[in-house]
């Protein structure tokens, strides 16, 4: 039962190959990106759980607003439990509207125990060129809870982070003329000459024309033929429609942490004799008491007993011919009872012997 969980992974894999996937779902039009933004705001509403008189920054800022209202407070007097200072960050996607409203992250940069019940006052968010993109504010949801006494607490998720969703409205867009381009540039998220080559072919194949130029292994170069200018979307979406063939690198992924091993479907294997053996140790301390014979000078000491038993499994040797597939090495190392910990020390050995025609990568 144990191997056929270890190898279920890889099995699926072998079934998944060899699809074709949307050019869309490779590829990022250059230009048409996110943009992040961030702000500092306050948090208010909290049921005594906000930042410590020791947060100075918290008291200044509550000083500031107070006075902005017109209320002046000398700073010694604000004693501040029900507030929090949060940064204050969001994602603001393209094509993106004033008006239109977007979520926010709340994390706290104080002392502040939770943000249970807090409301967000109006934070500006700011984009790397320092202007106001929008304007957050509302009730902050944690998405869970955190209590406790004096003996003992519960905490469920992470209550000094929360969101707001929809809680900030676009004050201002990001330009992006698509329309009035007479070239596009397309990156795929993974770079490969063999995908960069085959979505060429399949773009100039649909529009009847050399107007697609693979700049590198990653980027290609898409001139608007005359018949989508001014309808650059139109192209988009059609080309984003077409399929092709992504191909896939042969890689081994080993996440020693958690034993997690992923083989790639192009992964090949020369010839090679794999042997594996467990060697067992177990080492057993058992101290017995001594003592002194009654009347007699001595002292009562503890002894060290020591039982060391050493166990070594008989190894099985198995042959991997010339140009091995993925299956014939899953169903060699299966073989040898290869657990997912002993499964890396067999692949690491292989590559170091290389046998192994992959790239071995280890998180």
């Amino acid at each position: 039962m144990k191997r056929v969980m270890v190898f279920v992974l890889w099995f699926l894999l072998l079934f998944g190959s060899g699809l074709a996937a949307r050019i869309k779902d490779l590829v990022t039009v250059e230009g048409v990106r996110s943009n992040l933004l961030v702000g500092y705001g306050i948090v208010v509403g909290l049921k005594g759980t906000g930042d410590g008189d020791q947060t100075k920054f918290t008291v200044q800022s509550i000083v500031n607003m107070l006075e902005r209202f017109g209320i002046r407070v000398p700073r010694a007097q604000v004693k501040l439990k029900n507030a929090a200072a949060v940064m204050v960050t969001a994602e603001l996607p393209p094509f993106v509207k004033p008006g239109q409203r977007i979520d926010v992250l709340v994390s706290s940069i104080g002392d502040a125990k939770s943000l249970q019940g807090g409301t967000l006052l109006l934070t500006p968010l700011k984009g790397p060129d320092g202007q106001v993109y929008a304007l957050a504010q509302g009730p902050v949801s944690i998405g869970g809870f955190g209590a406790g006494g004096a003996g003992a607490s519960v905490q469920v998720n992470h209550p000094t982070v929360g969101r707001v969703p929809n809680g900030a409205i676009v004050e201002r867009t990001v330009p992006v003329d698509l329309n009035g381009k007479e070239a596009l540039t397309l990156s795929f998220r993974e770079a490969d000459f063999t995908t960069v080559s085959r979505a060429v072919s399949a773009i100039n194949a649909y529009l009847h024309g050399p107007f697609a130029q693979a700049l590198d292994g990653r980027t290609i170069k898409l001139l608007v033929p005359p018949k989508y200018r001014g309808r650059v979307v139109a192209l988009l979406a059609d080309v984003g429609d077409l399929e092709v063939e992504p191909d896939v690198p042969a890689r081994v992924v080993i996440d020693e942490r958690t034993g997690t091993v992923v083989i790639g479907e192009n992964v090949r294997v020369s010839r090679v004799a794999v042997a594996h053996g467990n060697l067992s140790v177990e080492i057993r301390e058992t101290p017995q008491v001594v003592q002194p014979q009654p009347f007699a000078r001595g002292e009562t000491v503890v002894v060290p007993r020591t039982e060391v038993k050493a166990k070594e499994e008989k190894a099985r040797v198995v042959v991997l011919e010339e140009g091995a597939s993925i299956g014939e090495l899953v169903r060699a190392l299966n073989a040898v009872g290869a657990t997912p910990r002993d499964l890396i020390a067999v692949l690491q050995a292989i590559k170091a012997a290389g046998a192994l025609q992959a790239e071995l990568v280890i998180m």
